[in-house]
């Protein structure tokens, strides 16, 4: 492990004030169960640790059907899922957060560390982006708020500035007739990085008959996690049928940008992307007719 100071921030403008002054080589320290692997394993670095999980406004978890849901960015996994409101509103978020990892990991992995990792495998990722999740970020003096898929520059990278952290995710409250759904594939049964996922959220009219609109994002086919308003739009007004999910999955399918790697062909990679749109899809109108 490499040497760092390790500091426990205890406002935002204090957390702030020392990543402005450090720079690259200041991290902040959510959950940690990436950021201390990554220390460990050399990649990455950091002369300064910034421990983040003593400010308030980074532990606040709240969900209101009008406000909707606001995460903060230290709060870890095991709060979201044993939170029954959140539960019953976001299933598909509680698909993702019960995926990471084991029981252990849950006690303090984050969801603001695993979107700040920007892995393009981050199991709660596409499900947020589906949910239409915000990303309230902070400096010393501006605090902003930036669409989660445009968040990610590459694998690894964001577009956090050196001075500016995570403070919140925030999803605005499910329309009535939502259903949303996370499905990944993985080799092994457990706590394993997804080879494809697929997050979606629906939206289906009065009648539970026809598609009003739809948000599908893929997990571990391009170089971020991928947004795929197309295959959305390919359900919009439409009945709900087998054709209109065909037709979206098969946009997802073309809309992937899979490599070959130790965990899976880019061949396997686009077909999962269509087979976990499908079924992810028709989840989540179960959940929205039976909502």
């Amino acid at each position: 492990m490499q040497a760092f100071s390790y500091v426990p921030a205890r406002t935002i403008s204090e957390a702030a004030e020392i990543l402005a002054r450090e720079g690259d080589q200041a991290k902040c320290l959510s959950g940690g169960t990436d950021l201390i692997v990554f220390l460990r394993e050399g990649r990455r670095s950091a002369k300064v640790v910034v421990d983040v999980k003593g400010i308030p406004e980074l532990n606040q978890l709240s969900y209101s059907p009008k406000e909707g849901l606001t995460i903060g960015a230290a709060v870890p996994c095991h709060r979201i899922y044993n939170n029954a409101q959140i539960a019953a509103a976001y299933p598909g978020l509680i698909d993702a957060v019960t995926l990471i990892g084991g029981t252990a990991i849950q006690g303090r992995a984050t969801l603001g560390g695993n979107v700040c990792t920007a892995s393009p495998a981050g199991d709660s990722i596409p499900v947020l982006i589906a949910y239409e999740a915000t990303c309230i970020v902070a400096s010393r003096s501006v605090t902003k708020a930036i669409p989660l898929e445009k968040f990610f520059l590459g694998p690894g990278r964001t577009v956090l500035q050196p001075s500016e952290l995570l403070v919140a995710l925030k999803l605005p409250p499910p329309r009535p007739g939502t259903g949303a759904a996370y499905l990944r594939f993985i080799p092994r049964n457990e706590m394993d990085i997804a080879v494809t996922s697929a997050g979606v959220a629906v939206v289906l009219d009065e009648s539970k008959t026809h598609f009003v609109g739809a948000r599908i994002a893929l997990g571990a086919v391009a170089p971020t996690p991928l947004f795929v308003p197309e295959a959305g739009a390919a359900l919009a007004g439409r009945p709900v049928s087998d054709e209109a999910i065909e037709a979206a999955a098969q946009a997802a399918r073309a809309a992937a940008r899979p490599i070959t790697d130790m965990r899976g062909s880019a061949e396997q990679r686009k077909h999962l992307s269509y087979v976990l749109t499908r079924r992810a899809l028709w989840k989540a109108v179960e959940r929205a007719k039976s909502a």
